[in-house]
C-alpha cells in the first residue's frame, strides 16, 4: 500500500526540533509507527518494538543495558509495555543537549501518560494520532486552520464537487483505519473482527484492567449503540451486566486506548444549570459500525442511528484538523437544564464558535439561534454555523453560515 501522508508530520517535525524526547499516542493500528518509521528514513536512527518478549525483558531487567545496546536515536514502539525505560531515559535526556534523542509511541492509557508526565516533565512533547482523515485519504494537506467565516469557506470549497450522500456515508462507513481503505466488505469485516481479539482484547488482558472479554464485547456494541449521545452509565451498565462504577472505567479505559473520544460539556463561571455528562464518540466511525452490525453503507444511511453516525464523522473530522494545525483547541458540547443543546463548541484564538450538525442539504437556519446562550463578557463569540451537506457555503448572519461538511 503507498505511504499515505499524516498532517500531523509537520507538527512532530517541529517539535523534534524543540524536544529531547517525543511521545506519539494513539489506537492500535492508526499509523504510528508507519509515521515515525517514513520521518525517519534515512537518518540512523533504530527502530525497537516492546511487543518483542525478548527486547520487553532487557528494558524492564536492565534499563542501561537496553541502551548500550540500542543507543539514540532510536524510535521505541508501545513504550507502555516497558514503563522501566522512562527513569532512564530522563537521566539520558538531562545528560545531552541534542534535541529529539527519542521517539516513542505508546496508547494514551491514563496510568502510561501519568508516568510519562511525572518522569519526563519538561523534556517530552506529547501528540495523538488519529485514524485517517478524509483530507489524508484525498491528500489535500497540508491542513489548514479551520475557519468558519463565510470568506474561508467559500475559498475553501471553490472548485470542489460536492461528494453526493452515498459517498459521505461509505466514508463514514469505512473509518478511517489505514488497512481497510482498499479492502472490500468481507475482508474490513474480517479486519474489525481481528482488531477486537488481537489488539483490543489482548491489551486490556495485558494490562490486568478486564478479564471477562465477554462482558468487555457487550460493552463495546452498547457504546457503539450510544454514538453520537449523551452517556448514560445505567444503560452500558445494564446492557453489559455489571454495575455503573465499572462502565465508567471501562468507558475511560476506550479513551484512553485511543478507541472512544468522550466530548465534555461545555463549562464557564457565567453559566450555571449545565449537565456533568460527556457525550460518546468512537474515534473511527468504521469500527463503530462494525459493532452496530451495519453491513453496508446503504443500511446505515438509512438507519435510525445515521444521523448520529455523520455528527460522529464530522465532529471527529474537526479534531483530526486541529490536532495538526499550529491553534490549540478546546472542544466541548452546551447543554443546559431546558435541554438547549449546541453540538459543538470550539475555543480557539481567544473566541467560541458555536457549531450545529445537520444530516441535511438545507438546514432550519433558526438553530442558530441557541448561540446566544454562549454570549458572556469573558469569551467572545466568533464564527460558527450549521454544518451539514450543503452543495455550498451560505451566509446566515454576519458571524454565522451554512457550512457544507465536506470542506474540511
Amino acid at each position: 500500500m503507498k505511504y499515505i501522508e499524516r498532517a500531523l508530520e509537520r507538527k512532530f517535525l517541529r517539535m523534534n526540533d524543540f524536544f529531547k524526547v517525543l511521545l506519539l499516542t494513539g489506537a492500535r493500528q492508526v499509523g504510528k509507527t508507519t509515521m515515525l518509521q517514513h520521518l525517519a528514513k534515512g537518518t540512523g536512527r533504530r527502530y525497537v518494538s516492546m511487543d518483542r518478549a525478548d527486547y520487553r525483558d532487557l528494558a524492564e531487567r536492565d534499563p542501561v543495558l537496553f541502551f548500550q545496546t540500542f543507543p539514540p536515536p532510536l524510535l521505541i514502539d508501545e513504550i507502555q509495555k516497558a514503563p522501566k525505560l522512562l527513569e532512564q531515559i530522563k537521566i539520558m535526556a538531562d545528560e545531552s543537549e541534542e534535541k529529539g534523542q527519542f521517539w516513542l509511541t505508546g496508547s494514551q492509557h491514563f496510568s502510561m501518560m501519568r508516568h510519562v508526565q511525572e518522569t519526563l516533565a519538561g523534556r517530552v512533547g506529547i501528540l495523538h494520532l488519529y485514524p485517517f482523515s478524509q483530507a489524508e485519504i484525498e491528500g489535500r494537506l497540508p491542513v489548514e486552520i479551520p475557519d468558519f467565516s463565510i470568506s474561508s469557506l467559500r475559498e475553501k470549497s471553490a472548485g470542489k464537487k460536492p461528494p453526493l450522500t452515498e459517498e459521505i456515508f461509505r466514508r463514514i462507513w469505512t473509518g478511517g483505519m489505514p488497512q481497510v481503505q482498499e479492502t472490500d466488505e468481507e475482508l474490513r469485516s474480517l479486519y474489525f473482527s481481528s482488531y477486537i481479539e488481537t489488539y483490543l482484547f489482548r491489551d486490556i488482558l495485558e494490562m490486568g484492567e478486564i478479564r471477562d472479554t465477554v462482558r468487555f464485547m457487550k460493552f463495546l456494541r452498547a457504546s457503539a449503540a450510544l454514538t453520537g449521545q449523551q452517556v448514560n452509565y445505567a444503560t452500558l451498565a445494564e446492557a453489559s451486566d455489571i454495575s455503573q462504577p465499572t462502565a465508567k472505567n471501562w468507558l475511560q479505559l476506550l479513551s484512553g486506548l485511543g478507541i472512544i473520544y468522550l466530548l465534555q460539556p461545555y463549562f464557564n463561571n457565567e453559566l450555571k444549570r449545565l449537565v456533568k455528562s460527556p457525550k460518546l464518540y468512537f474515534c473511527d466511525t468504521g469500527l463503530c459500525a462494525f459493532l452496530s452490525f451495519w453491513p453496508t453503507p446503504e443500511t446505515l444511511m438509512a438507519g435510525a442511528a445515521s444521523g448520529h453516525y455523520y455528527e460522529n464523522y464530522v465532529l471527529m473530522e474537526l479534531i483530526r484538523n486541529f490536532s495538526a494545525s499550529p491553534q490549540k483547541a478546546e472542544f466541548s458540547y452546551y447543554r443546559d437544564s431546558r435541554k438547549n443543546e449546541i453540538d459543538i463548541v470550539i475555543e480557539t484564538g481567544g473566541e467560541l464558535h458555536p457549531l450545529e450538525i445537520k444530516k441535511s442539504a438545507s438546514p432550519d437556519s433558526r438553530e442558530i439561534r441557541k448561540f446566544k446562550l454562549l454570549e458572556n463578557p469573558i469569551i467572545p463569540t466568533g464564527s460558527g454555523g450549521i454544518l451539514c451537506m450543503a452543495p455550498e457555503p451560505l451566509p446566515l448572519d454576519e458571524k454565522n453560515a451554512i457550512i457544507p461538511s465536506w470542506i474540511f
